[in-house]
This record gives structure tokens, C-alpha cells and sequence, in this order.
């Protein structure tokens, strides 16, 4: 009788190359049900885009086009052959500020969602997992942060703490974690129900062998989704707030430059130059996001599964 997991001309394969070929042939089906999600697809170049287009600022336009006293144009010039979307109220290119909003954009929208998704992680974990009043504690937690309006809290925190990245991206964390934590606690409990479980607790497995090695990996494809959904709502929140003046004024990012151009008068002026480029890539950002989490939630959700739209 043969081994199923020997090659017909080598010795058997070892418990490591069998791990890697798994994790191969599972990440090929994820690809092959992904390409069906038209949408999906199509997010995803446009996200691919985007971040190239963040990590390529410094090629693309110079650091020093960001500085207000080495600006060259005139005040809201319009598009032309040396601005191609225009300049600010300083006489700095449009176009340059945009590339480098991105960056600053998609550092804390990605960066605030991965404090979020961690926080909300842990706590749902845990508390789905250990019960009693620890989780009645968590749970009444993150029902007072989902009843709070995010906005208005993230304005107050903010104007206590003061502006900077550090301070936007921690407020913008501490008003997204909940949902996830919902979400993680439903999905653990769904686990800890399988019999597999049982086994696990029968043959002496501890708390953390059972939360790492069991739950987690099995509550992590919908954490991804969730995450995908929850970077945009974190990149609108960055811009909101650098909109009505709580940005760091020190750097750039699509809402300081809505904020400066508001502020100087450009829809008066009907610069629409100043204002169309930031807006139309927060626009696209988002819903470049939303369309790869989607797609993602379809293809991890077996009940979402089958659509190609």
C-alpha cells in the first residue's frame, strides 16, 4: 500500500514541503475564485496603481515642489504646460501636492486600520473565547464606541491631544476598532462550537494553543475583509478631519490640500484645478478599497460566493 503524499520516483515529502504545498494550492484557489470577481479585479489594478504611484512620489516630483518658498507659479494659475493640474494659492503645482498627499493618505488609513483591526482582534478574541465578565465588559465597550458618532469623537480627541500623524492615526484607531471586535467575537464562537475543538481541549490543549493555533486561523480570512472595508472609512475620516483644519499642518495629504484650497477662496475663484484633482483621488482610493473588499468577502464568505460581478 503507497503513501498518498510520496512522489513516485523520491522519498517521501516531509511534513514542512507539504505544509508549503498546501499553502500553495490554497492560495491558487483563492486566486482562481478572486479573477471571477470582476469588480474585485479591477479594484485591485486601480489600488496597485495608486500605492506605485504613492512610492514613486519622489521620482515623479520633487520634494522641493512642496515648499512654499521655492514655488515658481502664479496664485491659482490655471492648467498649462509647465502645471498640468494648476497651482496653489503659493504658486506650488497641484499635481506635485497630490502625488504626495497619497502618500500621507495611505500611510494612516493603512496604518490606523491595522491598530483598529489588531485592538478589535484581540478583544473579540478573548472575550469570545474566555466568556463570563471579561466579555460582558468588552462587549459593552465597543456598544459605546459603535453608538458614538466616530467623527464627532475623533474632533474632540483631537482637539485635546493636538495635531500631529501620530495623534490622527491613534484617534482614527480608537474609533474603528469595535466593529471588528463584534465581528471576531461572533466568528470565535462559531469555532469554539466545531468538534474539532473539543478534541483539541480533550487531549489537554491550553487557552493560548487553542486561541493561536485553532481560532485565529479560521477567524483571520474574514478579518482580512473586514480590514479591506475598513481602510477607506479611515482614509475619509483622515481626510474629514484634515478638511476642517485638525491635520497636521506641517505635511501634505489630500484633505490639508481640500482644507488650504476651501480656505484661500478657490471656490469663489472657481478654481476647480485646486480642488478636483484631491477630491477625485480620494474618490478613487476608496473605491478601489471598497471593491477589493468586496470582492474579498465574497470569495472568504462561502454564502456571498458565486457572483462574478
Amino acid at each position: 500500500m503507497t503513501d498518498t503524499h510520496t512522489d513516485s520516483a523520491g522519498p517521501p515529502a516531509s511534513p514542512r514541503a507539504l505544509a508549503r504545498r498546501r499553502r500553495r494550492e490554497s492560495a491558487a484557489r483563492f486566486w482562481a475564485q478572486y479573477r471571477r470577481q470582476r469588480a474585485g479585479v479591477t479594484g485591485l489594478i486601480l489600488l496597485s496603481a495608486i500605492v506605485l504611484l504613492a512610492l514613486c512620489a519622489p521620482l515623479l516630483a520633487d520634494g522641493s515642489a512642496l515648499s512654499v518658498t521655492q514655488a515658481t507659479g502664479g496664485r491659482m494659475d490655471p492648467p498649462s504646460a509647465g502645471y498640468p493640474l494648476g497651482t496653489d494659492e503659493t504658486g506650488r503645482s497641484v499635481l506635485a501636492l497630490t502625488i504626495w498627499g497619497s502618500r500621507l493618505s495611505l500611510v494612516i488609513g493603512l496604518t490606523a486600520t491595522v491598530m483598529a483591526v489588531l485592538i478589535g482582534t484581540v478583544l473579540g478574541l478573548t472575550s469570545g473565547h474566555f466568556g463570563g465578565w471579561y466579555a460582558w465588559i468588552a462587549l459593552r465597550l465597543s456598544d459605546w464606541f459603535m453608538v458614538l458618532p466616530g467623527l464627532v469623537v475623533a474632533i474632540a480627541l483631537l482637539a485635546v491631544l493636538g495635531r500631529s500623524v501620530a495623534t490622527t492615526i491613534t484617534v482614527i484607531a480608537l474609533v474603528s476598532w469595535a466593529g471588528t471586535t463584534r465581528l471576531v467575537r461572533a466568528q470565535t464562537l462559531s469555532v469554539q462550537a466545531r468538534p474539532y475543538l473539543e478534541r483539541a481541549r480533550a487531549l489537554g490543549a491550553g487557552h493560548w494553543h487553542q486561541m493561536t493555533r485553532h481560532i485565529l486561523p479560521n477567524v483571520m480570512p474574514l478579518v482580512l475583509a473586514s480590514a479591506t472595508l475598513l481602510v477607506p472609512t479611515a482614509i475619509l475620516t483622515e481626510s474629514a478631519l484634515a478638511w476642517l483644519g485638525l491635520g497636521d499642518p506641517n505635511v501634505v495629504s489630500w484633505g490639508s490640500i481640500l482644507n488650504r484650497a476651501w480656505s484661500s477662496g478657490a471656490v469663489s475663484a472657481r478654481a476647480w484645478w485646486y480642488l478636483l484633482p484631491p477630491g477625485l483621488a480620494i474618490l478613487l482610493v476608496v473605491s478601489a478599497f471598497m471593491m477589493v473588499g468586496r470582492a474579498l468577502e465574497a470569495v472568504l464568505n462561502p454564502r456571498l460566493r458565486g457572483g462574478g460581478r
